[in-house]
């Protein structure tokens, strides 16, 4: 302690090096080496001051009977706790404390030194005239000018800076707005050229609807007229008398015709009045959702600024001259969009088991050709049901064509995309099953996931090779003609979802519990092609709608569309609420629907960030109350290939099949 304390207090200067390489002597003309000189020196003197208890410039010095300087707080302090000197270690206590005036002398001298180095011109001159320094009228008269001068050329300086700087803001503001104009111009023109071909096209379907109308009534005059001119003129002039006679029962006759026309009238006026209701529907749904579709017309439109017949052309809009690409996926999207705004209930079934009082249906798919699906859960049983028995047949006969018993509760179900009767799935105890539906039993077991497993799909394009992944953070590639995993990628974080591309056998994504998508070519495992970043929680979910792009789901309470093609974010969908479970996710080509722990399903378009529409549990045993709904959660939802049909279910066990309705 002593030669640590020491050291650190009186650290040894040695000058002979110095000297020998100045060659023994020191130039007194050397300005530069006398100024390196002096601050040496102060900087040993500084050190020379230091408190060897705190290290900092002794405050209130006191004096050992053994010679070390302390401050008077530090050294009171360790003796309250020792009775030693800190640097030399003799005995020591209070009595043997005594002020060092001449210290407390030096270092009042040396901080006044050191304020007047580091003082201004101004604070010098201050101190001077405080001090009571001579100076004449003149010299002050001098100094006021030369003051005088100065702060106009400062004032000039700083307005000349001020104006530089509104004139930037200025510039900046007006490239904007020109920026900003330029683009609602070129929205102008968009518009302008949309109105006129939009319009165009209206002109030509009101003439072939006029066209077909005059056609309709020259077909109808001809046979109207022709039964006229056959019977109308004879039974006037023949029956005449009989007519005024029998007025009464050719007045009903007359009557009785004139209803049926009213009759006629009535009915279309009645469809016309629902069209129109319609019409007024579908333009509210535009008004509520008008920001959302600004924003994605004029993303088309600047996108696809092209004419339609130069890029590939969406079966669902007729090609029309002068229309564009954008325009006419536009069209598309805003037809798709305003076609429902409500789920009907067709079918609604209990996924029950007499030995098991839990019902959470964890996984609920269709099968190649979807005719049948299946269901499973931590009822520990797969349940296979026929889809148009379900829907057709009354509620109390709907029962599993097939159920497959298994040793654990399921997570997840995949069908084989080519083999209808093949089925895969994984469980609690890390196992992926390969099931024959036909025969009931499995026909592999792969048991090399060392903790639950919760995901496993079908290859789309090879059918004998299957993908899972664990909470033992492992992703596992299967082949039905093997017994062991073909390939395994070893991760950081636990595995939540896997999805084959629908378009190759070698790209996956991957979900997991590191809030990421990592999407791999199976070509080569080391590293990722892209990792998607974005959810701020756990990724419960990945889908493909198509090749090229993906949409997760996360418990951050969002969905996210990305491009795996372009490796980058599209767009993410709020509405729903998903914190803590896996509520389910499901895509076709321009929807996706997730669960929520609402009890509700919610639908998505793909182009809308906004839900369009959704459909709220409700419990068959009790009545609907807030209670109730917030004690359940929709826990699997699964599309019907393209269209408006989607099974949906709930953690309570029931089992809905909706319809997207206008």
């Amino acid at each position: 302690m002593e030669e640590c304390s020491t050291g650190a207090l009186v650290p040894a200067v040695k000058v002979e090096p110095f000297l020998s390489s100045v060659g023994g002597s020191v130039d007194p003309c050397s300005s530069d080496m006398g100024r390196l000189t002096e601050e040496k020196g102060m900087s040993e003197v500084d050190k020379d001051l230091l408190c060897p208890i705190c290290m900092q410039i002794v405050k209130d010095a006191f004096l050992t009977a053994c010679g070390h300087s302390f401050c008077y707080m530090c050294i009171i302090t360790h003796l309250s706790n020792k009775s030693d000197c800190p640097c030399c270690a003799q005995s020591l206590c209070k009595n043997q404390l005594f002020p060092n005036f001449l210290l407390d002398k030096l270092l009042k001298k040396t901080s006044a030194q050191q304020i007047s180095k580091s003082a201004s011109p101004v604070e010098h001159f201050r101190q001077a005239l405080q001090q009571g320094c001579e100076v004449s009228i003149k010299e002050l008269d001098t100094l006021l000018a030369l003051l005088t001068e100065k702060k106009r050329k400062m004032e000039q300086e700083e307005a000349e800076r001020n104006m530089q700087i509104l004139l930037d803001f200025l510039n900046c503001l007006r490239k904007q707005k020109v920026q900003e104009l330029n683009e609602v111009q070129s929205h102008l023109q968009f518009l302008k050229e949309d109105i006129s071909v939009v319009e165009r096209r209206r002109m030509d379907l009101y003439r072939a609807k006029d066209r077909y109308s005059v056609r309709l009534r020259t077909l109808g005059g001809d046979d109207s007229s022709n039964g006229a001119r056959n019977s109308w003129p004879s039974s006037i002039d023949n029956n005449s008398s009989a007519l005024r006679v029998r007025g009464g029962t050719s007045s009903w006759n007359i009557q009785g015709r004139g209803l049926q026309r009213n009759d006629a009238l009535s009915a279309s006026d009645s469809q016309f009045m629902n069209q129109s209701g319609l019409a007024v529907a579908r333009k509210k749904r535009v008004h509520a959702l008008f920001d959302e579709l600004q924003e994605c017309y004029l993303q088309k439109r600047r996108q696809m600024n092209q004419p339609y017949s130069q890029l590939e052309r969406n079966r669902s809009i007729i090609p029309r001259e002068g229309y564009t690409a954008g325009l006419a996926d536009f069209q598309s999207v805003l037809t798709t969009l305003t076609r429902y705004s409500r789920m009907r209930v067709i079918a609604e079934l209990r996924h029950e088991d007499l030995f098991h009082s839990a019902n959470i249906v964890s996984s609920i798919e269709f099968d190649r050709d979807y005719e049948l699906f299946a269901t499973a859960g931590v009822s520990k049983c797969i349940k296979v049901f026929d889809f148009s028995s379900v829907v057709n047949d009354p509620a109390d006969m709907h029962t599993a064509v097939v159920e497959m018993p298994t040793r654990s509760k399921l997570s997840c179900l995949s069908w084989n995309k080519f083999t209808k009767n093949h089925i895969a799935s994984t469980d609690y105890e890390g196992i992926v099953t390969v099931w024959d539906v036909d025969t009931r039993q499995s026909i592999m077991e792969y048991e090399e996931h060392e903790k639950r497993a919760w995901s496993v799909d079908f290859s789309c394009t090879e059918p004998s090779m299957l993908v899972s992944g664990s909470d033992d953070c492992k992703v596992k590639v299967w082949c039905t003609r093997q017994e062991a995993s073909v390939l395994n990628i070893d991760m950081k974080a636990n595995i939540c979802c896997v999805k084959y591309n629908p378009g190759s056998s070698n790209c996956i994504a991957v979900g997991s519990a590191d809030h990421h998508i990592h999407y791999y070519d199976l070509r080569n495992v080391s590293q990722p092609l892209h990792v998607f970043t974005g959810h701020r929680k756990t990724v419960s979910y990945v889908k493909f709608l198509s090749n090229y792009e993906l949409a997760s789901a996360s418990t951050d309470s969002t969905l996210r569309l990305w491009n795996v093609k372009d490796n980058m974010p599209v767009r993410t969908f709020k509405g729903h609420t998903n914190e803590k479970n896996f509520v389910g996710l499901t895509v076709n080509n321009e929807y996706i629907a997730c669960g929520s722990e609402t009890n509700e399903v919610f639908v998505y378009h793909k182009e809308i960030s906004k839900p369009v529409t959704w459909h709220r549990f409700g419990s068959p045993d009790m009545e609907d109350t807030e209670d109730d709904a917030g004690s359940y959660f929709i826990s699997a939802v699964c599309w019907k290939s393209d269209s408006p049909t989607m099974l949906t279910a709930n953690s309570q066990g029931t089992i809905k099949v909706l319809v997207l309705a206008a």
